[in-house]
């Protein structure tokens, strides 16, 4: 086997590889918890919450008054662009795989370029793992000196991004600035 064909090859199946990995950590779950401080009052904070999320499809699904908590759910579908890049991906490595094998094995003839009707699987598959059901918990603490309103949330962390910077302005709503870092 040349050593072109050999480099070629294993490139070719490192990115397979990466692209396993990617497909991996898109559908990952990210749940998070922060912290959100107030110098509005706790109901006006709870009501422009409310109203964002349901606004954004999310659902009260319960509570504990005793424990100053909420719970809400919300459908999450796939990001159709994500999967859409996803399939390209996954069929132009598949046909570069297709070629490398046609290369390696031309007994084979043109069978292995079946290989890239492989590709839209990718997309499939990520948007099966990444439609799923998520929830929000919401937890009013105890006032901690001169902010009347503090909030800790778990939730997924891009929709926590979204209620800071969406809401931050309007509620008044700032947490450490972690959310807005890259986890990189």
């Amino acid at each position: 086997m040349p050593s072109v064909t050999t480099s070629t090859l294993l490139l070719t199946l490192l990115l397979g590889i990466g692209l396993v990995f990617f497909l991996r950590a898109a559908s990952k779950d990210r749940t998070t918890v922060v912290e959100l401080r107030s110098s509005r009052p706790p109901l006006e904070v709870l009501e422009g919450l409310a109203a964002w999320l349901q606004g954004r499809g999310w659902a009260a699904v319960g509570g504990d008054p005793a424990g100053q908590r909420l719970r809400y759910e919300g459908e999450v579908e796939a990001s159709p662009a994500l999967a859409l890049l996803l399939g390209g991906l996954a069929t132009v490595g598949a046909a570069a795989l297709a070629l490398v094998l046609c290369q390696l094995l031309p007994q084979a003839g043109p069978w292995p370029l079946a290989l890239t009707l492989l590709g839209p699987l990718a997309s499939l598959v990520y948007r099966r793992r990444a439609r799923r059901r998520e929830s929000l918990e919401l937890r009013l603490l105890d006032p901690e000196g001169p902010v009347p309103t503090t909030l800790r949330l778990r939730a997924h962390r891009d929709e926590l991004i979204a209620l800071e910077q969406e809401l931050g302005r309007s509620l008044n709503l700032r947490s450490d600035g972690r959310l807005l870092q890259s986890p990189i």
